[in-house]
């Protein structure tokens, strides 16, 4: 397999051992505002890689970390008249929700940074005893001239970096970053031996790490725009504990989101929360939708998107699901077909989602033109093909989750069924047609009955 790696700039042969489990990392979130769809595209494409790894035999461990404790948290917690951990508990729970909602699994751990204070406190005084951190009136900063690497990730020039955000005139130099901050009025903290306070963004997460994982790991990634400088500054903290060349074995990361060719911002009323698309969207949709491109380029956003993304979701949903009415019990999911061997060689090439769908799709189109005529092995193909891609992207369109609109599709059903046992066929196409004008389309399979709703709104298949 080979995949873009940021710190190589090019693609590389991910070279992966069967014989033990895989770590990865990937940076989760800040708590402390609503979920965007450029949170959505990250979780969403490494949420399928982790997958899709395990569906190729790799056991993986996939950790996670919650950044719980932050100036963002403390000033929202400030405007809100509460403790700061109401704030991150408050939105720790709503992405825990916006995850499951978007069927992102896969990770293993979820690691509290207030949880590891200690292997904070243990990395700064190991980074003080080898002096590449130093105290201040106002906290413990990491000297970046004392690593000559810092910025190599993202490919820069050190002496041409910007002032990190720490701002501080206390520093020695703009671009040093705190690994501790000291106490401010009102804002919460622990112990230290540099005072009360608390930890600066970059150490969280490298104690962490480090604590689970080690000093060296196999695959970190995150979003582009961590980069610089929060992957530069985890590098320059645990390279400069450990002694060792690299922090991890390869480094991916996730494009960025425009909206309408423009950059996702506030400022431009263009700021898109994933509870806003999945109010008129399924999650299968925006997964097709997030999916369907090359992971590290930037992705353009807009309504076209989503609706191309639902009319492929529904259409191979309901080719998925027909197939598997007819199959019955004759249904044998199997992995050693020519034809997921040949759609496994597309997806090996960069997580190539967007060839893979491609052919897919057309694989739909071809298998929809003549699918009364196909015996149980191309049955079981395309059930089989469907099934395997939907075991790492995550696009086959599940039951209805509300128990009001199935249990009412189901009584009519049955209504319709008991009409046509009693030949009152004319009754019984009259619900049919019913059911159609209200989106919902049925098919009939001897006794059986599959229905989905397929409705410009979205679609659920029962």
């Amino acid at each position: 397999m080979r995949i873009y790696d940021t710190m190589a700039r090019a693609k590389v042969a991910l070279d992966l051992p069967q014989d033990r489990v895989i770590r990865v990392f990937v940076c989760g979130p800040t708590v402390q505002d609503n979920f965007h769809i450029g949170h959505a595209r990250t979780y969403i494409f490494f949420d399928a890689f982790v997958k899709y790894l395990r569906s190729s035999g790799h056991r993986v461990f996939y950790l996670q970390n919650i950044t719980d404790i932050d100036d963002k948290i403390i000033d929202r917690a400030n405007s809100e008249g509460v403790r700061f951990d109401v704030i991150s508990r408050r939105f720790t729970n709503e992405f825990h929700d916006i995850m499951s909602l978007l069927r992102v699994d896969s990770v293993n751990f979820f690691a509290h940074a207030t949880d590891h204070i200690a292997e904070i406190l243990a990395q700064i005084s190991i980074l003080i005893r080898k002096g590449m951190a130093y105290e201040t009136e106002d906290g413990v900063y990491f000297d970046v001239e004392k690593f000559p690497d810092y910025g190599k990730l993202w490919g820069q020039n050190p002496d041409t970096l910007l002032p990190s955000a720490d701002t501080s005139g206390s520093k020695r130099n703009p671009r040093d970053f705190a690994v501790w901050k000291k106490l401010k009025p009102g804002e919460p903290y622990w112990d230290s031996p540099w005072g009360r306070g608390r930890p600066g963004w970059h150490i969280e997460d490298t104690a962490i790490t480090d604590r689970y994982f080690g000093p060296v790991y196999d695959i970190h990634g995150g979003g582009m725009d961590l980069i610089f400088p929060h992957h530069d500054a985890e590098i320059a903290i645990e390279r400069s504990i450990s002694g060792k060349d690299r922090l991890a074995d390869y480094w991916i990361h996730t494009g960025m989101i425009n909206v309408n060719d423009e950059k996702m911002s506030k400022s431009l009323k263009n700021f898109v929360t994933i509870r806003e698309v999945l109010k008129s969207y399924r999650a299968e949709d925006l997964r097709f939708a997030l999916l369907n491109a090359n992971f590290s380029s930037s992705l353009n956003y807009s309504e076209s998107l989503l609706q191309e993304a639902r009319r492929n979701v529904s259409q191979i949903s309901i080719l998925y699901n027909k197939a598997l009415l007819k199959l019955g019990d004759r249904a044998e999911y199997r992995k050693d077909y020519d034809i997921i061997a040949s759609l496994d060689s597309i997806i090996q090439d960069n997580m190539d989602f967007r060839g893979l769908f491609r052919d897919v799709i057309r694989l739909v189109n071809t298998w929809n033109a003549s699918l009364d005529n196909l015996g149980a092995d191309d049955l079981n193909q395309i059930y089989s093909l469907l099934k395997w891609v939907d075991s790492f992207a995550g696009i086959l369109r599940r039951g209805s989750s509300d128990i009001t609109v199935s249990g009412t599709v189901n009584l009519l059903l049955n209504i319709r069924k008991e009409l046509r046992a009693i030949k009152q066929y004319q009754l019984a196409d009259s619900i049919r047609s019913r059911l159609l004008e209200m989106g919902v389309y049925i098919e009939d399979n001897g006794s059986d009955t599959a229905w989905w709703i397929n409705s410009p709104d979205g679609a659920d298949i029962s």
